[in-house]
């Protein structure tokens, strides 16, 4: 199997990336940390090789395509 640079040295494989997957997941557990649906589908994606764990952070920390919220009297008009 040639290493693929978009993943680590124990991440070549899927069941390499769920297998490290499953750690983290666990110690977020133990630490009271929940998983939100957005991430638990970047997480496949990347168990599935077609994100990097790079990529996975850089769209978590991304903002949300979801326009922001209009404050409660504000002068801005909704279309």
């Amino acid at each position: 199997m040639a290493h693929n640079p978009k993943f680590g040295p124990f991440a070549q494989t899927p069941q390499q990336r769920a297998h490290v997957l499953r750690q983290m997941l666990i110690v977020r557990e133990n630490m009271g940390l929940k998983t939100p649906a957005r991430a638990q589908a970047l997480y496949q994606r990347y168990v599935a090789g077609e994100l990097s764990w790079q990529e996975v952070c850089d769209l978590l920390a991304a903002p949300s395509a979801l326009p922001s919220p209009v404050p409660f009297g504000s002068d801005r008009q909704l279309l």
